[in-house]
């Protein structure tokens, strides 16, 4: 009788405990199989240049205190952060721990198993998906005791009782039921009759903003995530961008905008498109979807300068990216994050700025495909047993086993096969492709990092704030902390040349203590993203050499061409309605995939340049990024020897015209492109050469290396001239001719030649030449404006602006005549495009008695008067050979009418002579 009350009235009796746990690990186990819940977490990533306060943002809106002078998201040692994370409720806007939801992802499966398993006995009529065949035999053990059997073993203890209902008759059922028991036993504890939680979860990510940092996020973007692009309004978009400390970088913020847009929306093959209603208004998005915030908002006057701001900003990002605008959603929120401003009025403006963003978010995250997809209940478990936790003082509750399996079974860095062993050994493997689509899953939420590479190797690194770290080690360079000279000689030639050794590696790797396998595994890994690239050698004793583009410092010195003949430029690029810009990370992928093609002890890198050198020809390929194409020259020594010389010039012709080195980089460009970004996959390449009437850049209609004319009519619609190209007969044309090659006397890389008189600074009049007269100005913009600082107002007359339009450029950039000169410049680029040449800034630099300026970054060259004569005659044979010709024929008409001229003269002084001989004798 008391065994019997036992059984009726108290829940924790051994065996009520033991049917309990029985229940529950056999809707466990059809769980495995059949079990999932609709996707709860996004990862949503904070992006944008560096010290705009991205990480200020995130703060404030997870109700987080903001700190004063915070440093900015990247790695010093160690011990800093350099990737912030916090997981982020919308139904509370608090921070969760990632674990407990993986958790409760397990209990609400299994829950709802045992809940369908109880309906279906009392009601045997019901029916759910048969299990599998091994299932069936597992489930049929487990319950092959009946009830009266079950209640004559009550007088055992509970441990021997779960071990005898949990055991199979046969060897190999117990250790597949182990296997499983393990697992289940690290859930069931914790285990009540909770209600299906709904919630959704975003998982904020901060990255660095510096332009360093571009090319290692290119692995951890994802298109299955919500970018929020943070931009500094109290800047302007044409500003450069401002660091810690003042600091004015070299890239522009709309330089770092293009960067970050291109990569985010470019690096997404969907093309699949929501419909989000925000404010009432339902409008169609494509994906992925990037909102637009801004941040400095307590250095404003008024809430409507801000709008007005917001609204500039937004235009001219519309204006130069034209195809993003259906992956935008402009917020017009701007958070002020000044930490000393505890106002009762400013934190309520936080709070509305926080609330407003959390409702735009939350409105696209609900419309996302993303978050109605089944997660299998084997997914939340594996991503509990991988999942690295991001802060160092977490306090996230795991079992005793699961800690016990990642202390032995899960690395840093990890094979696909480790994984699928790992799975199998606990129960959650079902297939080789359900394996790889649970990896993408948790590669999109920043779990992890799945390099899924079938041709060569399948890399998983399970800890994402590590790969980071090893990722800045060994591409950001700082001061080098050794006393060794050798140590210092290896920065000093990583940052000069973009070459590192193997014992580069190693010393700045030497606090992780990686092992050889480990390493090796990371250098894989910065090969497969175009990070760095092996330099072969002919002698295998060598020690093992990379380059890695990134390391160039932007105040490397240019390549010396002065002792080089070149070639015109041919550009590579894409329509602006295709592809509108070309980042940095793609065309460091295309360095690095031509140092494959032509890898030697001669490749020379500098800053966004290199120099390939071909050995069968003795010349070199020059590949410059240059704004939103890629420019190549050929050149090649000048020899005294007049026969080397030709034989060199016989060579390179033959090389260009059969190996066509130009097709081999517009191919790479492509695939990279394709491969990249794909979601401009397909679009279409071409050539480009620089008109010579309006000064852009028109594409060849014909791209085939067959095309055998050098007349070109100008595609632009305002211009359409027919124009000689001395490129395509470069370049294309079979049957160059040796005078069509020039001379580059200078370190710029195209220099064609103006030559017209001007008054110098000291008033006289002199003649001056300008170099590449016709090209854009733009990219001499951050080359000059810190030289004419205080006198930007000067040539701000000179360039025609007003008094009004002076005091503007004033008033945004005040105390600061190099920000008021760059902005100056900038803006008059931006209203006059392709007409703002560098025969325009040069000739206002000199009008604003900026002389020795425009000569010192070699705009131009102030003649002397012997060399009048002879660049007069260069500029004339620069843009057409038939000129040279018909000039020479007008100079020797000119000659010998001269000389008819002085033949008549003279016979005319002698008779006049002999008249008055004749007179004076008479």
């Amino acid at each position: 009788m008391y065994m019997l009350s036992c059984i009726i009235f108290d829940v924790h009796c051994p065996y009520i405990v033991a049917l309990k746990e029985k229940q529950y690990f056999t809707a466990y186990m059809q769980a495995l199989q059949h079990g999932s819940c609709k996707n709860k977490i996004i990862r949503a990533i904070y992006a944008g240049p560096e010290y705009v306060g991205k990480s200020s943002i995130m703060r404030v809106f997870t109700q987080q205190r903001l700190v004063a002078l915070q440093d900015p998201t990247q790695i010093t040692n160690q011990s800093d952060k350099m990737l912030h994370v916090k997981v982020y409720k919308f139904q509370d806007r608090t921070t969760y721990d990632l674990r407990k939801i993986w958790n409760n992802n397990v209990h609400e499966i299994v829950q709802e198993r045992v809940e369908i398993n109880n309906r279906q006995i009392s009601n045997p009529d019901l029916t759910d998906k048969p299990l599998s065949t091994n299932l069936q035999h597992l489930c049929a053990t487990i319950q092959s005791r009946t009830v009266n059997q079950q209640i004559a073993a009550t007088s055992t203890t509970l441990a021997s009782l779960r071990a005898d209902a949990l055991t199979s008759s046969s060897t190999d059922n117990s250790v597949i039921v182990q296997q499983y028991r393990d697992l289940f036993q690290c859930y069931y504890p914790s285990w009540s009759n909770k209600t299906s939680d709904n919630s959704q979860y975003a998982k904020l990510w901060d990255f660095g903003g510096q332009s360093i940092y571009h090319v290692t996020h290119q692995p951890f973007l994802s298109a299955n995530s919500i970018y929020f692009l943070v931009f500094n309004i109290n800047r302007s978009i044409h500003d450069r961008v401002l660091a810690r400390g003042g600091k004015l970088l070299n890239t522009t913020y709309l330089q770092s905008m293009q960067e970050w847009l291109t990569s985010i929306i470019g690096g997404n093959a969907n093309q699949d498109k929501i419909t989000a209603t925000i404010d009432n208004d339902q409008v169609q998005y494509s994906l992925p979807i990037v909102i637009l915030v801004a941040s400095h908002g307590d250095c404003l006057t008024n809430e409507q300068q801000g709008i007005d701001q917001f609204i500039r900003f937004e235009q001219e990002l519309m204006n130069k990216m034209p195809l993003y605008k259906s992956n935008i959603y402009s917020s017009r929120v701007i958070f002020n994050c000044n930490p000393s401003d505890t106002s009762q009025a400013t934190k309520a403006k936080r709070e509305q700025c926080s609330l407003r963003l959390h409702k735009i978010m939350k409105s696209f995250v609900q419309s996302l495909p993303f978050m109605s997809n089944p997660i299998p209940i084997r997914w939340s478990i594996m991503a509990t047993i991988l999942h690295t936790p991001t802060d160092s003082n977490n306090n996230e509750a795991t079992s005793s086993f699961i800690d016990r399996i990642r202390a032995t079974r899960v690395h840093k860095i990890m094979t696909i096969q480790e994984i699928q062993s790992l799975a199998q050994d606990l129960g959650l493997y079902t297939g080789y492709d359900k394996l790889i689509a649970m990896l993408s899953y948790l590669h999109d939420l920043g779990e992890i990092i799945f390099c899924h590479d079938t041709d060569k190797f399948d890399i998983i690194v399970t800890d994402v704030e590590w790969l980071l770290r090893i990722f800045s080690a060994i591409i950001q360079l700082r001061n080098c902390p050794s006393g060794s000279l050798e140590i210092k000689s290896l920065y000093n030639e990583a940052s000069q040349t973009g070459k590192i050794s193997t014992k580069y590696i190693d010393y700045v790797l030497a606090s992780y203590k990686l092992n050889g396998k480990t390493k090796k595994s990371i250098v894989n890994l910065m090969e497969a993203y175009d990070i760095l690239c092996a330099i072969k050698s002919n002698n295998d004793q060598d020690e093992r050499r990379y380059f890695v583009p990134y390391l160039l410092r932007p105040d490397v010195r240019p390549f010396n061409l002065s002792r080089y003949n070149i070639s015109d430029i041919l550009y590579i690029g894409y329509e602006r309605q295709d592809i509108p810009f070309i980042p940095d990370g793609i065309y460091y992928c295309l360095l690095s995939s031509c140092l494959k093609e032509w890898n030697n002890a001669k490749v020379e890198l500098s800053y966004r340049c290199a120099k390939f050198y071909m050995a069968n020809s003795g010349h070199y390929i020059i590949v410059k990024k240059d704004n939103s194409h890629i420019a190549l020259q050929y050149c090649y020594r000048k020899l005294d020897n007049s026969l080397n010389a030709s034989e060199i010039k016989s060579a390179l012709q033959t090389s260009i015209c059969k190996n066509y080195p130009h097709d081999i980089i517009r191919e790479k460009l492509s695939s990279i492109v394709d491969d990249r970004m794909p979601k401009f996959k397909g679009a279409t390449i071409r050539y480009y050469v620089r008109c010579s009437k309006c000064a852009n850049l028109t594409y060849l209609k014909d791209n085939s290396q067959s095309q055998n004319k050098t007349s070109i009519q100008c595609q632009i619609g305002s211009c359409n001239a027919l124009f000689v190209s001395q490129t395509v007969n470069q370049w294309m044309n079979s049957n160059a001719k040796d005078e069509n090659e020039r001379t580059d006397n200078d370190n710029n890389c195209d220099s064609r030649k103006s030559i017209q008189s001007i008054v110098d600074d000291n008033g006289k009049k002199v003649k001056i030449s300008i170099f590449d007269a016709q090209a854009s100005a733009e990219p001499c913009i951050n080359e000059i404006y810190k030289d004419v600082g205080s006198n930007w107002e000067r040539l701000a007359i000179a360039l025609n602006f007003d008094r009004k339009s002076i005091n503007d450029i004033k008033a945004n950039n005040p105390l600061d005549t190099h920000n008021q000169c760059h902005a100056m410049l900038y803006q008059h680029c931006e209203a006059n495009g392709s007409h703002f040449t560098k025969q325009v800034l040069a000739e206002a630099l000199a009008k604003a008695s900026l002389l020795a300026t425009a000569e010192s970054h070699h705009l131009l060259k102030i003649l002397k008067p012997g060399n009048f004569k002879k660049d007069e005659e260069m500029e004339s044979t620069s843009y057409k050979i038939d000129d040279r010709k018909a000039n020479k024929k007008t100079v020797q008409g000119v000659e010998s009418h001269t000389k008819i001229q002085l033949g008549l003269m003279f016979a005319l002084v002698i008779l006049l002579c002999g008249m008055l001989l004749h007179q004076y004798q008479t």
